[in-house]
């Protein structure tokens, strides 16, 4: 655990804890105190709630009984069946739930020493990219002498109960907690990457092919230690909570607590006429009501496997509220999936080990447009790169690039009648080779990713990007929205991701010796055909080299050919205007490169902008030898220094 936890509401756990031992009372928390402010944001309940201490309720209250389960928990009166599927996929990592419930040994009941009982505990959970302890007292809301929320099916046991309550108090009330989402909860309990996919829309109940890479996928996630949950989505508010005629719950969040590919023996091949059955369990967090299809407790396909067979497979049948499904029957039935990775960027394991890098930002408003950071999507034309912008390069010829954006928790916005997730979403652009300052129109840059945008606290992408320099802009959908985010990008090799800051480059005071630009100029060579041919194979390895006073870009070698495709960008910040700007075209060689020809540009504002063909010459002024071969590039010249 990361010595850097962040205190919420500055209440220090050990000094709180020591003043009450030392008083001879028990902790009463003012930042959360047992009454109505806590239980609601809007409605008081008509029924009388009484707050109790565990001991209140039963005979030797621990905070665990026989260790963690996924089995321990019960939803209670409260609508988050999400919170509690989330607490059950948590109890399936010992290293995961060992991070929420800090030094859990310490905060046990000790009845050898019942004076060291102070009545409060400590639980962290993973906020907008740090961790944050949260301090209760052990009062807890009950009625008729039963706890009304989240509880454990053993009496004894009040880990689920009391990190609930850690959980409503930074979620500023427990009504707070009423609707929500399962791998909201999970990142919030890991720090791990969301992502969400919809069964239904990418068709994962009819296109095998799809099904199984979702299966490996899947498969793939939970041996790594990520934690899945899945629901029925309501399309209609009546049916919530309504059971559908395979004895599955519409609005429901269960939690996945194993996923089995088996290969069967000669006589199960037989009986179920497969060599493999893809399998996945279920746990619905109310402890009872389960799947009745096939595979379900009391179904054929049991009765088909012997107990020998049963253990040697991995599937056994026991706890309520827990099935098995096959891996068919749960893309037809479930609507969408939450999919919660623990990325692996540790060097000492034997798994692929991503780069990680995140950036704290803000969207912020200002009605100065280059000050103003909340642009909106992409389709407000004049105000979207009045974002936040973040650049990376992808080194690789091509790397695989995880990005997660997430915003700040706004349940805690609901006593002001706010509190929805707002929408967001990022695009990401493939910009100059040696872009380093902030973008203002687009031009040659190319839009290669687009999020989806949605009202959910985090939106993901995976994209495999080619080489070369991006810029990655978060935004909400609407302009003029502020709040606060993070973004993670993890890649193959270190992207060096960080925030473009500046608009243009800085006047300092060399800047009076050696003088500021005065032109901004922008390039992209699109291609170069019918070069020289350089080898018995009749191709050649060209590569293009651009040149701007001291500053020179070179693009990737394009193998055997002598009609290549560069798509390579730069853009320059020129102090001398009457100094062109030279493109030249070279043939990759093991000990020395060959000079293909070049061409000479003035780039002035004046030039034209559409995209030109222009004859290679050798080297000299503009007037030089024709040689064979032709560029086609795009050129820009602006001297205002923000124009592009």
């Amino acid at each position: 655990m990361s010595s850097s936890v962040r205190l919420f509401r500055d209440q220090k756990y050990h000094e709180l804890k020591g003043q009450c031992i030392q008083q001879r009372r028990l902790f009463e928390d003012p930042e959360f105190p047992a009454s109505d402010e806590s239980l609601f944001y809007q409605s008081a309940s008509r029924r009388k709630v009484e707050w109790k201490r565990p001991k209140d309720l039963c005979e030797d209250p621990h905070l665990f009984v026989n260790g963690i389960s996924s089995h321990d928990l019960h939803q209670g009166t409260l609508g988050n069946c999400w919170f509690v599927a989330a607490c059950s996929c948590l109890a399936l990592r010992k290293t995961l739930w060992q991070q929420v419930i800090p030094d859990f040994n310490e905060q046990e009941w000790d009845p050898k020493n019942p004076e060291k009982y102070a009545g409060i505990f400590r639980f962290r959970f993973w906020c907008l990219g740090e961790w944050t302890e949260v301090v209760v007292d052990d009062l807890l809301p009950t009625m008729g002498g039963k706890l009304i929320y989240c509880h454990s099916n053993v009496k004894n046991e009040f880990w689920s109960a009391l990190l609930e309550k850690a959980y409503a108090k930074l979620a500023g009330s427990y009504e707070a907690l009423d609707g929500g989402s399962a791998a909201d909860a999970i990142v919030d309990f890991t720090g791990a990457v969301a992502e969400s996919i919809d069964l239904v829309q990418g068709k994962y109940g009819e296109i095998i092919s799809e099904q199984m890479k979702l299966f490996e996928d899947l498969l793939k996630v939970h041996k790594r230690g990520g934690l899945i949950s899945c629901y029925i989505a309501v399309r209609v508010e009546s049916a919530s909570e309504m059971e559908t005629e395979m004895g599955l719950v519409i609005g429901h969040a269960y939690s996945v607590t194993a996923i089995r590919k088996l290969r069967l023996g000669e006589r199960l091949m037989f009986s179920f006429k497969a060599e493999k059955l893809f399998m996945i369990r279920l746990r619905n967090p109310w402890g009872k009501r389960e799947w009745n299809g096939a595979w379900s407790d009391s179904s054929e396909e049991w009765k088909k496997v012997s107990n020998s067979e049963r253990k040697s497979l991995g599937l056994t049948l026991e706890n309520d509220g827990e099935f098995w499904m096959t891996f068919e029957d749960w893309c037809k039935n479930f609507t969408d999936v939450d999919i919660c990775r623990i990325v692996n960027t540790s060097y000492f394991s034997i798994h692929k080990t991503w780069e990680k890098k995140m950036m704290r930002g803000a969207w912020a408003k200002n009605s100065e447009p280059l000050l103003d950071r909340s642009g909106g999507c992409f389709d407000n034309k004049d105000t979207f790169l009045q974002n936040p912008q973040y650049i990376f390069d992808v080194k690789k010829t091509e790397d695989k690039v995880l990005v997660s954006l997430q915003q700040e928790d706004r349940r805690k916005y609901k006593k002001e009648g706010k509190g929805d997730n707002i929408p967001i979403g990022f695009e990401i652009l493939k910009v100059e080779d040696n872009r380093s300052y902030r973008l203002h129109k687009l031009t040659v840059q190319e839009r290669v990713a687009t999020s989806p945008y949605i009202n959910t606290r985090t939106v993901f992408l995976k994209r495999i990007l080619k080489q070369g320099r991006y810029v990655l802009i978060p935004t909400t959908y609407h302009p003029g929205i502020a709040t606060k985010f993070i973004l993670r990008l993890f890649t193959d090799v270190p992207s060096k991701l960080r925030e473009l800051k500046a608009d243009k480059p800085k006047m300092t005071c060399w800047s009076l010796l050696c003088g500021y630009p005065r032109r901004v100029t922008q390039i992209k060579i699109h291609s170069a055909e019918g070069l020289q041919k350089q080898d018995r194979s009749g191709g050649a390895d060209p590569y293009v080299l651009i040149k701007c006073e001291n500053q020179k870009v070179r693009s990737p070698v394009q193998h055997d050919t002598t009609s290549a495709v560069f798509d390579t960008q730069v853009i320059f910040y020129r102090k001398n205007i009457d100094s062109p700007v030279i493109v030249q075209v070279w043939n990759s060689n093991i000990l020395c490169d060959q000079f293909l020809g070049q061409a000479v540009l003035a780039a002035s504002p004046s030039d034209p902008r559409e995209e030109q063909t222009l004859q290679l010459r050798g080297r000299g002024r503009r007037a030089a030898a024709e040689v064979p071969g032709r560029i086609t590039i795009k050129v820009f010249s602006s001297d205002d220094l923000v124009e592009l």
